[in-house]
């Protein structure tokens, strides 16, 4: 088939593209980075640079197309420390634009990239703005078929707590315990897009994605035992002191005040009630894979 994906060659795509490759799809990436072009050949996909602001570019991309891989970046929409940066406009705007040039470029199968949180706009911090997207798209005519794809908490997030890990010896959140939560692999995302991808397309469907279910002590200990620092905890603060602490470092704040609400419904599991009434099958990389992969990485960096 004919397949084109956004989101370059970020942790998703490409696997994504490197396993549809191996299929023996033709692919197109689109990535808004020149330098990325020689990269996106060597996997032997076609490069199509240009914007994701650009319906125009969207358009011509898209057509002759069998399947439209889409994705939202929050760091390729916006700088989490731009105090002025307008994330709701954002998002918005690039749900329209997929909207428009998916009915006029004609392109019938789309696969989304959405994430947890979008069976709701509310209490769920800046995630529903995943939920704007997939209403946008719903207003697609019914000859559209989408696939929305739904992943959990990326594994690949707690690279963020190094800095936090080799100054304090801790995780810090506003929420932890022995409370177990879906957890995703970016590679379990990319393969089940893979598989769905040669699946039979019809209406709209919703599949969420998760790696393994365990809890923040768990994955303190963990991360702990795998770069040798048994003494690794996950450290519950206030929410009000994260809140300023993340405006002292210069975030937006709307970005700060949506984290923060949604590591509380991450605290009282409103964040999963639409996940675990459709739980899926555990994909195969568990926070023990993880734990060796996040040991040669905080290494590396050490060095």
């Amino acid at each position: 088939m004919n397949i084109v994906i956004t989101g370059s060659l970020g942790n998703i795509s490409k696997p994504l593209a490197e396993e549809l490759i191996r299929k023996n799809h033709s692919l197109t990436i689109i990535s808004s980075k020149e330098e990325r072009r020689q990269a996106i050949e060597a996997l032997g996909a076609k490069a199509a640079i240009g914007s994701i602001q650009d319906v125009d570019f969207l358009t011509a991309t898209f057509k002759e197309a069998d399947i439209v891989y889409l994705m939202e970046a929050w760091e390729g929409i916006g700088n989490l420390f731009d105090k002025n940066a307008d994330f709701v406009a954002a998002f918005t705007k690039v749900g329209n634009n997929y909207k428009q040039a998916i009915e006029d470029s004609g392109v019938k199968h789309i696969v989304h990239l959405s994430s947890i949180g979008a069976h709701t706009n509310q209490g769920i911090g800046s995630l529903y703005l995943h939920n704007t997207v997939e209403t946008i798209l719903n207003q697609l005519p019914e000859s559209v078929a989408i696939k929305f794809m739904r992943p959990v908490g990326f594994f690949t997030n707690l690279y963020r707590y190094v800095p936090s890990i080799k100054s304090q010896s801790a995780i810090i959140q506003t929420y932890g315990g022995d409370q177990k939560e879906p957890w995703v692999s970016p590679l379990d995302i990319a393969a089940v897009i893979a598989e769905e991808m040669e699946k039979p397309f019809k209406g709209r469907s919703v599949h969420y994605l998760a790696s393994d279910e365990v809890s923040p002590n768990e994955i303190a200990k963990a991360l702990g035992d795998a770069i040798g620092m048994p003494v690794l905890k996950w450290l519950v603060i206030p929410r009000e002191q994260m809140l300023q602490q993340m405006l002292d470092a210069g975030m937006n704040e709307w970005i700060a005040k949506g984290l923060v609400e949604m590591q509380a419904a991450q605290h009282d599991g409103s964040l999963y009630e639409d996940y675990y009434r459709n739980k899926p099958a555990l994909g195969k990389v568990k926070l023990a894979d993880f734990a060796k992969e996040f040991a040669l990485t905080y290494h590396n960096q050490s060095k």
